[in-house]
């Protein structure tokens, strides 16, 4: 836990945002809305790791940006955990 709450302030010093990493992968084509937050940010995470995996983005711009869903993910499951 303690690792996911450095990564959360590492990220949230970076200017990249969700929404950043949406218009990243609409370049190629992809459209995330499931009407599920946590489902959005998950099947984004999977596009982005497919585009990856294609070698279409390098690996800085993969990281930083997985870290951004990873975190978003993090905040949404414990909005979650906190209102149940």
């Amino acid at each position: 836990m303690r690792v996911w709450i450095a990564i959360i302030k590492l990220v949230s010093k970076m200017k990249k945002t969700v929404f950043e990493v949406q218009q990243l992968l609409k370049r190629f084509g992809m459209f995330v809305y499931t009407g599920n937050r946590l489902g959005d940010l998950e099947l984004m995470e999977e596009e982005l790791h497919e585009l990856y995996d294609m070698k279409m983005i390098d690996q800085d711009l993969y990281l930083e940006a997985r870290m951004i869903l990873k975190a978003e993910m993090t905040k949404e499951r414990d909005k979650y955990e906190s209102n149940n």
